[in-house]
């Protein structure tokens, strides 16, 4: 394999990785009727037939620099 057809399928992993989620997503959805996910800043049960529950608000997102280490501490 040389280096451009290693970039050209490369270049697919996004893709295959989002229709990865979404086929995980219905798949929770058929399987157990229900899947929790962020909405908005909002953590929500989304049912099966389209309802939508909130769970609770969460909290603002840490920016992060890349490279950068983060260490999590027990409260």
């Amino acid at each position: 394999m040389n280096e451009k057809t290693m970039q050209a399928m490369e270049a697919h992993i996004p893709e295959l990785a989002g229709n990865a989620v979404k086929q995980a997503y219905y798949q929770a959805l058929t399987t157990s009727g229900k899947v929790l996910e962020a909405v908005n800043g909002k953590l929500v049960e989304t049912t099966a037939e389209g309802g939508q529950r909130l769970i609770r608000n969460l909290p603002a997102p840490v920016a992060v620099t890349p490279g950068s280490k983060r260490v999590r501490t027990r409260k």
